[in-house]
């Protein structure tokens, strides 16, 4: 028969109770252990993140845009009068003289117009023949009844000096000596007086003329105008060049001031640049600059600066003073790098994802290990167009990501295998 031992089971279940506590501390030993090594470091590839060395030197800064070639001299034909469209005459592409006919129109008004001008001003012309004859023949007659006042007073004059000796002798009578000297004072009177009636109509047949060559002068210029009127219905270049557009088709009806072609100089371009408005603040006159046309880059200078900022960007607009390459044409889309200015013996570093000027920013800078990166504060500087200053918080050699790395913003270490 079984016989009981209760010491066994003591002894067991002390057994129990030693094993259980061992494991306790075991896993208090491993909580512990995980707690004072923190959070797991994340890890992320090498060849995904691109990494750069802090260097000093120079640094030159530059700012780069998008933009077109665009002739220098362009000129927009445009529609004197209102118009039909009868003929194109020449397509764009075609080389183009000053006297080069581009499209035909047609309006009967104007014609009509320049038929009445030409009618009135013919008019106006004979108006003035008739009236300077006229005038001419009154001058006549006044001039006569001057001659004709001259030629009394000197008979009055030669009367009265033939009687003063005779008079003074007795031969006649003094009165008819007076009466003599009455006559002689009233035709000199009327010989001033039909003078002075020459020299005034003298003075009125200017006036009267000059009046009706203003006249003639407006009906003149209104022939003329209509006559340019109808010569522009026969559209011509203007300028020799290119003929870029012809906006216009055959049969359409054009308002005046209408656009009807532009022709540019294809020899003398200059270069349109888009310049991001965060960027062109530092932009000035004269700036040198380099437009690469993808056949070769041609040397500039900043010409114009637009004040105005549309859809992000600012107009800038470049002279080119180098050769252009082959295949360089109006339209032709280039990239434009200005220069700002070169600063020598700063610390600088290739440009950080959302790394702007004059800002701080946290980087992770690479351990001398290269295999671990630490999160550190970077004070930047001027920038460049691929490379930034740093101002701070960095050394000469130092390594430092470069790529997005906001996907470990809540980290402040990454290993990169």
């Amino acid at each position: 028969m079984d016989i009981a031992r209760p010491e066994l089971k003591k002894k067991k279940r002390r057994r129990q109770y030693v094993i259980g506590a061992a494991i306790a501390a075991c896993l208090l030993v491993a909580v512990a252990g995980l707690a004072a090594l923190g959070p797991a470091i994340p890890s992320v590839e090498r060849s995904s993140v691109t990494v750069d060395q802090v260097k000093r030197g120079e640094l030159l800064r530059e700012v780069r845009g998008p933009g077109t070639l665009v002739p220098k001299e362009i000129r927009w034909i445009a529609a004197e009068t209102a118009a039909r469209v009868e003929r194109i005459v020449i397509k764009p592409g075609a080389i183009v003289k000053p006297d080069t006919v581009i499209l035909e129109l047609s309006n009967p008004e104007v014609d009509d117009q320049l038929l009445a001008a030409t009618t009135a001003v013919t008019a106006a012309q004979s108006d003035l023949a008739a009236k300077r004859t006229d005038l001419n023949s009154k001058l006549l007659d006044e001039q006569s009844q001057h001659a004709q006042a001259k030629s009394e007073y000197e008979t009055a004059r030669m009367q009265a000096e033939a009687e003063k000796p005779v008079a003074e002798k007795g031969v006649i009578p003094a009165v008819q000596y007076k009466k003599s000297l009455v006559v002689l004072e009233q035709s000199k009177n009327r010989m001033d007086l039909e003078e002075q009636r020459v020299v005034e109509f003298r003075r009125n047949i200017e006036s009267q003329l000059a009046a009706e060559k203003a006249r003639l002068d407006q009906l003149v210029a209104t022939r003329e105008l209509r006559q340019r009127q109808a010569d522009a219905l026969h559209v011509r270049a203007g300028i020799e060049g290119i003929l870029q557009q012809v906006p216009v088709e055959e049969g359409q009806q054009v308002a005046i001031g209408a656009n009807l072609a532009r022709v540019a100089r294809p020899g003398e371009l200059m270069a349109e640049l888009r310049i991001a408005e965060t960027q062109a603040k530092d932009v000035a006159l004269g700036q040198p600059v380099k437009v690469d046309t993808r056949n070769g880059i041609i040397d500039g200078k900043v010409l114009r600066v637009d004040p105005a900022v549309q859809n992000g960007t600012v107009q800038v607009d470049v002279d080119l003073e180098g050769k252009l390459p082959p295949g360089a044409r109006p339209d032709l889309s280039v990239d434009g790098t200005i220069e700002i200015e070169r600063l020598p013996d700063v610390l600088y570093v290739g440009r950080p994802a959302f790394g702007q000027s004059d800002s701080e920013v946290r980087l992770f800078k690479l351990d001398p290990g290269g295999d671990v990166a630490s999160r550190v504060p970077v004070e930047l500087g001027k920038s460049s167009v691929n490379l930034i200053q740093i101002v701070k918080g960095l050394n000469v050699g130092d390594r430092v990501i470069l790529s997005d790395t906001s996907a470990f913003d809540q980290h402040d270490r990454v290993r990169l295998r």
